[in-house]
C-alpha cells in the first residue's frame, strides 16, 4: 500500500513537471500500441487533463508560497509593498504642502 501511494505521489511530481504536449504524447503512444481503445485513450486524456491542471495548479502555489517566504526572509520589498510605501510618500508631500500653505 506504502508503495502504491509512492508511485502515485511520483507520478503526480512527474506529471507537474511535464508539459501538456508530453502528456498528449504519452496518451497518443498508448493508444497506438494498442493497449487502449481509442475512446479509452480520449477518457484517459481528458482524466490527465484534469488532474494535470490541479497538480500544475497546486505546484504553482506552493512555488508562489516559498518565493513569498524567501523574499520576506530576505527582507526584499515587494511590489504591493512598494506601491504602498509610494501612496503614503505622496500623501506625506500634500499634507506637507497643504501644512505649509496655512502657515506660509
Amino acid at each position: 500500500m506504502l508503495d502504491l501511494v509512492k508511485k502515485s505521489m511520483l507520478a503526480g511530481i512527474g506529471l507537474a513537471l511535464k508539459t501538456w504536449d508530453e502528456v498528449e504524447a504519452f496518451a497518443r503512444d498508448l493508444q497506438k500500441r494498442g493497449q487502449m481503445t481509442e475512446k479509452e485513450g480520449r477518457k484517459f486524456l481528458e482524466e490527465l487533463q484534469v488532474r494535470y491542471q490541479d497538480v500544475q495548479s497546486k505546484l504553482e502555489k506552493r512555488v508562489e508560497q516559498s518565493v513569498r517566504g524567501f523574499l520576506k526572509k530576505a527582507d526584499v520589498v515587494t511590489a504591493d509593498e512598494l506601491k504602498g510605501l509610494k501612496k503614503e510618500i505622496r500623501e506625506l508631500k500634500q499634507a506637507v504642502a497643504a501644512l505649509s500653505e496655512k502657515s506660509g
